[in-house]
């Protein structure tokens, strides 16, 4: 019996229950993108990580913990965006965003360069930093929530955080890269 299957209540095997499936799309597929495009910069990836995600939860039908659902798609998710980065055939990180390609308001050019900014700092971040800061500040979770999910102590997690936001400030400054 895996570790999941031991906390959660029996009852909840959504095996088959294409209903289920929908409502679980419905909800969380938006996060699962946005997280994998942060994660990795480039949508039509984010878009294959996404329907790979879901393709997992209906073929493998985990029992999940009510309430857990989220939590568990997006560590899905960035397990797989770290197996895409790895990958031999990442040389580089694409900067950039679709909401970036539609023209701004005058008023709106500085926000979104500065936001564009971030993000490409973001992305100079070891995978470890990126994937708290990204989880943190763009998905909302807590650090206990952030470290059940990726299956480390809260202490590590904050350090990570802490570390992370030091080194987007150099990098924003115009400190050395990594």
């Amino acid at each position: 019996m895996d570790e999941q299957s031991k906390t959660v209540p029996q009852g909840n095997n959504h095996a088959g229950d294409m209903a289920y499936f929908e409502e679980m799309y419905e909800k969380y597929a938006t996060d699962v993108l946005r997280v994998s495009y942060f994660y990795l910069g480039d949508r039509q990836k984010a878009e294959d990580v996404c329907q790979d995600v879901f393709v997992r939860l209906i073929t493998n039908a985990p029992v999940l913990q009510e309430g857990r659902e989220k939590a568990w798609l997006l560590k899905v998710a960035l397990n797989r965006c770290r197996d895409l980065w790895r990958g031999a055939w990442v040389k580089r990180v694409i900067l950039g965003s679709p909401a970036f390609e539609l023209i701004p308001a005058p008023d709106e050019i500085g926000k979104l360069a500065d936001q564009q900014e971030i993000m490409g700092a973001i992305h100079q971040l070891p995978a470890s930093f990126r994937e708290v800061i990204l989880l943190h500040y763009y998905q909302g979770y807590g650090i206990t929530e952030i470290a059940e999910m990726m299956d480390l102590p809260e202490g590590t997690i904050s350090s990570r955080l802490s570390r992370g936001r030091k080194k987007l400030e150099s990098i924003l400054k115009g400190g050395d890269t990594l």
